[in-house]
């Protein structure tokens, strides 16, 4: 077209049989045509960027920048495959630019507003591997567990950030700014697969094509061939998994092996995910926490936290770019940790930062939610907005005061009716509304447009009527609330409907319990069943009831109807409670004397209903209730918010008790939040818990005010040398403390003196656990000043420190005047064959260590050889653990006589 090849040249290339000499010949004859046609041939190969996407590489290495010469001469792609491509990011760059709002008349732009969230990456059995930095981590190799597996498994509880961390994902990969060489990238919600019949069918083609993106101008089918040949050019995003509502039996489903084979939808998602078809694509699957997705399928596991505080200031600053209204909503963030723990959840942060706006731009004197709010609050707060902007006059002028009864009232037919479309859905567990159905409600096109509800896509690719959904499920969940509320013709009795659909797995041997204790019949089979939109509908509905919102509703519901409502729900909680606590498992406690009660998942949702309620009869009911000395609360995904339910429960409980919660998300914001307790607790544990030198000193003024703790459990936090010397002050003042575990935090040799000194002058510490600090040599020096003839010290870890021969040396010294040290862990050290001598000398004059662990060391055969000559003079040593040093297998041999050697 241009001028620099003729029909002749095109037949002569085209005589070449196979394609590598066609190449060849092409290079052979741009060469031939001269340096304007070479420019033009790599002008060409840039500008079709996804037909020669293995060269980006060179091009951006040379920095290439196209010739003058050809400029201004065109390029017309003709590839298919790099036009169907660039038709994908195009519609990506389109569908995610903007973030969905309340209101559909507003926009904000994805790019201006999204925040990262704490992307937490898990082992396959769920233990924490750390924390990914940036979202091209997500698609990396880095916690990959399963090679052979192809799914990505990004779980997290709701409105906690992960459709948006999708939408981001597909944003960059439209803008070509997402680490991956994939060409296709196919994006799904997963509610879409309950809506289809049970006798419709579908094939991979379909789904990609006529529910995604079709390929124009591609009569021979190129696309879909070159899918089938490189599928792992293709990534896939699947939304939502916990929100398919379909009768399936995953464990004889049949196989789906081609791309061409019609089958029910499901069945293709199910073959997708197991990589039976399209072998080699990438998936990345979302689902609510607790979702179970079998483990052979999975390639690595995300789990989403939220903000962290951090995250939540940048996000704060898109929200308030002008300094002044930033530090006023800051102090009041600052003054509230409840409600700054709410905000670390995204979704409950829009919430309240959009609604403060609104209420800010339509009245005089807004402040954010008070001390006291709950979640129901945040919804009401939504709500509010939502009406106040359905209403003719708002906006209209600028008014002194606020009236949020009087915004209810006039909003009440519309509120009523997304109400009664919420509970409709929910009692189908659908999440999806067709346009009959909407005006089955008494719900206008108008009614509509101002909120709560968004139009989306045609999911079943033939043009039918538009569907609609909730902003979130959360929403549905709170308006499904209001409608028990609401609704005279709804008696008191039918508020519970939901509680008994509240299931949950405690384990493979143990009986299930309802949310709140009172069913005992299996769970449903149901692998995409879950229940926490029934969990939130029921914490919403004890919101509802509270007697703080009695004052708006008795403006919306007669009051006798609300007291019977509020009387029925009080009354089932308190039955519950008490079945529920009888029935906890109880075993003894290794921290403390006495019984330790392992809680079950659904005991967190009974303490969210309590707090929600705001009742203290029932806090009292419960705290009475609790009889065992220490509660176990690991693992139980408690984030910061949880910490007021806790602690509004907990704070009745007349005895002392421990309590450990380890491995949750409470952070700063529910360390202050839990301070009433810790005038009670005995056992502190909060290890792997996002905790900086805040939290300590909050711990430390508390502590130290109480002095009644025994057990002080930090690993695994963000602690620094300002927080060690904190610690240090609770070690030394507190007199019945005895274990302290400090590991895998961010402590110096400074740090590490001050914890050493006041060990040192602790008369009753038992068990210290610093593994994977970067206390060095000299704080080695300081431990084994310690040590010395120190009285109680049974129990010590300095592994993976940094310590070489020289803090070995001094350490050893120090086991010569030591008669309390039982178990002494150096692992993952440097300490050499130079400190195996003072080591031998303390074999022989130390009659109290049993276990010295030197596991991942530098001892070579003749440092082990004088260990083994002064293990000949001590009898009490049980074990001398050398495995991973640099001692070979026939040097072993050379010690197996010494069976307290251990190489393994």
């Amino acid at each position: 077209m241009n001028g620099f090849i003729c029909n002749e040249d095109i037949e002569i290339i085209q005589r070449s049989i196979t394609k590598t000499e066609q190449v060849r010949k092409i290079l052979e004859l741009v060469q031939s045509k001269g340096k304007e046609a070479s420019a033009y041939f790599i002008h060409i190969l840039h500008q079709a960027y996804d037909a020669f996407i293995d060269l980006r590489p060179w091009f951006n290495e040379i920095h290439y920048a196209p010739a003058e010469c050809v400029m201004d001469i065109p390029v017309i792609n003709t590839d298919p495959i790099s036009r169907y491509s660039e038709k994908l990011r195009q519609e990506l760059s389109r569908d995610t630019q903007f973030i969905t709002s309340y209101s559909q008349k507003e926009e904000t732009r994805l790019d201006e507003l999204y925040t990262d969230t704490q992307m937490e990456i898990l082992n396959e059995r769920g233990e924490s591997l750390g924390f990914l930095q940036s979202l091209d981590e997500i698609l990396g190799e880095e916690g990959v567990f399963n090679q052979l597996a192809e799914t990505i498994f990004i779980s997290g509880d709701a409105g906690v950030g992960k459709s948006i961390l999708l939408q981001k994902l597909q944003n960059l990969w439209s803008k070509r700014k997402l680490n991956t060489n994939a060409k296709f990238f196919f994006t799904f919600r997963c509610r879409m697969f309950s809506t289809f019949k049970e006798t419709d069918e579908i094939s991979v083609k379909d789904l990609i094509f006529k529910h995604n993106c079709y390929p124009d101008g591609d009569p021979d089918g190129e696309v879909l061939s070159y899918i089938l040949r490189f599928p792992e050019s293709v990534l896939f995003t699947f939304d939502g998994y916990d929100e398919i509502q379909l009768d399936f039996d995953s464990e004889n489903m049949p196989e789906v092996v081609s791309p061409e084979e019609r089958t029910h939808p499901l069945l293709v998602l199910m073959n997708l995910l197991s990589g039976k078809l399209l072998k080699g694509s990438r998936k990345i699957l979302t689902a609510r926490t607790g979702t179970e997705i079998q483990s052979k399928v999975i390639r690595k596991k995300v789990f989403l936290r939220g903000f962290s505080p951090k995250h939540l200031r940048k996000y704060l600053s898109y929200h308030f770019p002008q300094q002044e209204q930033r530090d006023r909503v800051s102090v009041q963030l600052d003054a509230n940790p409840h409600l700054c723990g709410l905000c670390s959840f995204p979704l409950f942060s829009w919430i309240i930062f959009k609604s403060f706006k609104h209420l800010q731009s339509v009245y005089d004197d807004v402040e954010l939610p008070g001390s006291c709010v709950t979640l129901t609050n945040i919804f009401l707060l939504l709500s509010e907005v939502f009406l106040s902007r359905s209403s003719k006059s708002a906006g209209l002028l600028k008014r002194s005061t606020r009236c949020t009864a009087e915004t209810f009232r006039s909003g009440l037919k519309m509120l009523s009716a997304f109400a009664k479309l919420a509970l409709l859905g929910l009692e189908k567990s659908s999440f999806i509304y067709t346009h009959e159905e909407v005006s089955s409600c008494g719900l206008s096109d108008d009614d509509v447009q101002f909120g709560f509800l968004r139009p989306v896509g045609h999911y079943d690719a033939c043009g039918a009527s538009a569907k609609y959904e909730f902003l979130h499920v959360t929403l549905q969940s709170f308006l499904a609330a209001v409608c028990l509320v609401l609704d005279l013709n709804i008696v008191s009795d039918e508020i519970l409907r939901f509680f008994s659909k509240c299931e949950f797995h405690k384990t493979s041997h143990l009986i299930c319990l309802s949310c709140l204790g009172m069913s005992s019949h299996p769970i449903n089979s149901d692998p995409f069943q879950t229940n926490e939109h029934f969990q939130f509908a029921n914490l919403f509905l004890c919101g509802l009831l509270s007697k703080s919102n009695t004052f708006l509703l008795e403006h919306l519901v007669p009051p006798a109807s609300l007291k019977k409502k509020r009387k029925a729900l009080k009354s089932y909680l308190s039955s519950s409670i008490k079945t529920h606590l009888s029935g906890l498992p109880r075993c003894p406690s290794t921290d403390i004397e006495g019984n330790k009660v392992h809680v079950m998942p659904n005991f967190l949702w009974m303490l969210r209903c309590i707090f929600e309620i705001h009742s203290k009869d029932v806090a009292r009911l419960t705290a009475k209730g609790i009889s065992a000395d220490y509660l176990k609360l690991a693992y139980c995904n408690i984030y910061s918010a949880d910490c007021s339910a806790l602690n509004f429960v907990l704070h009745h409980h007349r005895k002392r008790l421990a309590v450990d919660l380890d491995n949750n998300n409470i952070s700063d914001y529910g360390v202050k939040q839990l301070i009433p307790l810790f005038s009670k607790m005995t056992v502190v544990r909060f290890c792997v818990n996002q905790l900086t030198d805040s939290s300590v000193e909050v711990l430390a003024t508390e502590l130290l005010k109480h002095k009644i703790v025994k057990v002080l459990g930090l690993y695994k936090n963000h602690i620094t040398d300002i927080g060690a010397k904190l610690v240090a002050q609770i070690i030394e003042e507190c007199p019945h403390i005895r274990t302290v575990k400090l590991g895998y935090n961010q402590i110096t040799a400074e740090g590490a003196t001050f914890l050493a000194e006041a060990i040192q002058k602790s008369k009753s510490i038992f068990d210290v656990g610093m593994w994977g600090n970067s206390i060095g040599d000299a704080g080695a020096h300081a431990f084994a000043e310690a040590i010395k003839n120190h009285s109680s010290l049974t129990n010590l870890s300095l592994s993976a420190n940094g310590i070489s021969s020289e803090g070995g040396k001094s350490l050893a010294k120090a086991l010569t005047q030591n008669n309390s040290l039982h178990i002494f862990w150096l692992i993952q050290n440097k300490i050499s064959d130079d400190a195996a001598g003072e080591l031998a000398k303390a074999f022989e004059m130390n009659s109290a260590l049993t276990h010295l662990m030197l596991i991942d060391n530098q001892f070579s055969a003749c440092g082990v050889e004088q260990l083994s000559e002064g293990l000949k003079h001590n009898i009490t040593i049980k074990e001398v653990n050398l495995k991973g040093n640099q001692v070979s297998v026939e040097d072993e041999s050379r010690f197996s006589d010494e069976k307290r050697l251990r190489f393994c």
